[in-house]
């Protein structure tokens, strides 16, 4: 989306003179130019504000680009009118925090100011920037060439292919890209030859050079196939069918981790999956407005691989999040973006390549993977691919089971890429594994577990739970979606404790066996209270979260179930002390 979606070039003088407040209103009605008006006072500050993050202006102004996109997608999120700018401001600095998190973890890098590699510098083959930079100079000496022609040929082929690469651009933008990269001239410089301001010249070297990171991204999928069909690895593999598909559950993640756990030799059930996984006493809330995102707005690498080293396994990832406050609601949205071609709409993830190979590994090896927003934001399972035709083969426990692109992966809704594949099973004990698990639900429950700082963990989450009910914002279809999941959870957590204590027949158990009968006994409690919410907020249609009346009844059960869940608390505490014997 281009800037000038946002931007006006004139508006009228009663609106220049109405307040942040005013047009905001106006905005949230879909006011396109009152939106525009707002950035039309506002965008240089937050530009410089930008700026104080990194030096780099390609960089900050593609932060301020993303952050008015969000802001104008999100604008009926922002409870006080009256606080645009500070509203504004914290999406610019959440969005220059992934920038910056995403750059020291990929060698990929934006356009630096004026400051070009070191004439004597090694070129990073690896980056784009660096690249175009060398692809203006005579790379290579007859001498180097002598010395390594092996490495000569590699370097010149792949100079080659960044050089087809620039055919991505209109005539205008690679005329500007090839003044900056080759023949050397500083943003202001050109500016003066093309007769235009140095900002536009920014603009353009920031859009080509996202257009040529989109076309690498081709580029090194169309190589990594040639290089299975080169090495003779060119296959179509396709596994059973994950039975796990078919479990009812609200947690996607849960009967996720289960299909990946049949394929091995220690498969569990859904509630043993909840319970040692620490999903089964999950609860995450969006402050202010329940939001839809918030039961999986939580470090998906971080909490899925602990959980399943609880079970007993190593896991690889290939990660992309980056979301940084609440995603739109695929049940609100126009279902044209949830088409097919919608997804190949959306820009290529730089970890595409990465993310195939760890799939056709873990597949060849007989274990599908676990990937998110195959289809819609939720979990599934990959356990198929077909090289020929370039599709992987999908499914999820929401009714979706067909093939997909290679390359539609981690283009949908959100934009995220997310694979997990299990990696080799650690020797572990059914101690070892009990204490992961209370370790992971109290950490959970105490907010301890690393998360996002835009959605409330635990306990807490049912303070911000009332507080959104008192404020009167409440997302009706979020809101119901987050009954949903939470009841479903508790409910695994009330059978999880029963199976512990009647399968697991260690003497070592003996201790906890009656603490863990009464957990189950009050998770199930807790699973009924749920029950008594999502009557009153039934999904999808969310019924009337915001009328003072069910208001009132709303808050007064979420502090029945806070009670409660410190009572569960206070037992799985006292279960960690004894098993820890």
């Amino acid at each position: 989306m281009e800037q000038d979606v946002f931007v006006r070039e004139t508006f009228g003088d009663e609106e220049a003179e109405q307040d942040d407040s005013v047009l905001v209103e106006r905005a949230r009605t879909g006011d396109r130019e009152a939106f525009g008006e707002l950035v039309r006072r506002h965008r240089a500050q937050v530009f410089g504000y930008a700026r104080s993050f990194t030096q780099e202006p390609f960089l900050a102004e593609d932060i301020v680009q993303d952050a008015l996109i969000r802001a104008f997608l999100y604008l009926g999120t922002l409870v006080d009118s009256r606080r645009f700018l500070p509203w504004l401001h914290r999406i610019v600095r959440n969005q220059a925090y992934t920038r910056l998190h995403a750059s020291k973890r990929a060698k990929e890098q934006v356009f630096s100011v004026w400051n070009p590699p070191d004439a004597d510098g090694e070129t990073d083959w690896d980056d784009l920037d660096s690249i175009l930079y060398r692809l203006g100079r005579r790379w290579s000496d007859p001498a180097g060439e002598a010395a390594n022609p092996e490495e000569a040929l590699v370097r010149r082929e792949l100079l080659e292919t960044i050089a087809g690469m620039l055919r991505c651009l209109n005539p205008r933008e690679r005329r500007i890209v090839e003044s900056h990269f080759f023949h050397h001239l500083s943003p202001q410089e050109i500016a003066r030859l093309f007769q235009m301001s140095p900002a536009n010249v920014y603009q353009i070297l920031s859009r080509s050079r996202k257009k040529l990171v989109q076309e690498k991204i081709r580029v090194a999928v169309d190589h990594y196939v040639r290089n299975r069909k080169d090495e003779g690895r060119m296959k179509r593999v396709m596994l059973n069918k994950p039975e796990a598909l078919s479990l009812r559950t609200w947690s996607s993640c849960a009967m996720a981790i289960c299909g990946l756990l049949e394929f091995t030799e220690r498969p569990c059930s859904l509630p043993m999956v909840m319970g040692l996984t620490g999903h089964a006493f999950r609860l995450n809330v969006v402050p202010e407005n329940v939001h839809i995102a918030g039961p999986t707005m939580f470090r998906f690498e971080e909490v899925l691989q602990q959980g399943l080293r609880n079970i007993g396994f190593r896991t690889r990832v290939v990660s992309r999040m980056t979301a940084v406050i609440p995603g739109p609601n695929a049940n609100l949205v126009s279902p044209d973006l949830l088409t097919p071609e919608a997804r190949l709409k959306r820009q290529l993830p730089e970890l595409l390549p990465e993310a195939l190979e760890l799939i056709h590994r873990s597949i060849d090896k007989g274990y599908p993977a676990l990937s998110w927003d195959l289809f819609i934001p939720e979990f599934g399972l990959i356990y198929g691919y077909d090289d020929d035709a370039r599709e992987l083969r999908a499914g999820d426990n929401c009714g979706h089971d067909q093939n997909i692109p290679y390359d539609a992966l981690g283009r949908g809704l959100l934009e995220e890429l997310f694979v997990l594949v299990l990696d080799e099973p650690v020797e572990t004990d059914r101690r070892t594994m009990l204490q992961g698990a209370l370790d992971t639900a109290l950490a959970h429950y105490r907010g301890e577990e690393p998360g996002g700082p835009l959605c409330a963990h635990g306990l807490a989450a049912y303070d911000a739970w009332r507080d959104a009910f008192q404020r009167g914002g409440v997302e009706p279809n979020g809101n119901a979606y987050t009954i949903a999941v939470a009841q479903d959870a508790r409910r695994h957590a009330a059978l999880f404790w029963q199976e512990v204590a009647d399968t697991w027949t260690d003497a070592v158990f003996e201790a906890v066996r009656p603490a863990c009968r009464e957990a189950s006994a009050l998770y199930g409690q807790i699973a009924e209270e749920y029950a008594v919410l999502g009557r009153l907020f039934p999904f999808p249609s969310g019924g009337d979260p915001n009328h003072p009346e069910q208001r009132e009844h709303a808050i007064r059960q979420i502090d029945r179930l806070r009670s409660l869940e410190q009572q569960a608390v206070s037992l799985l505490e006292t279960m960690r002390r004894h098993i820890a014997r």
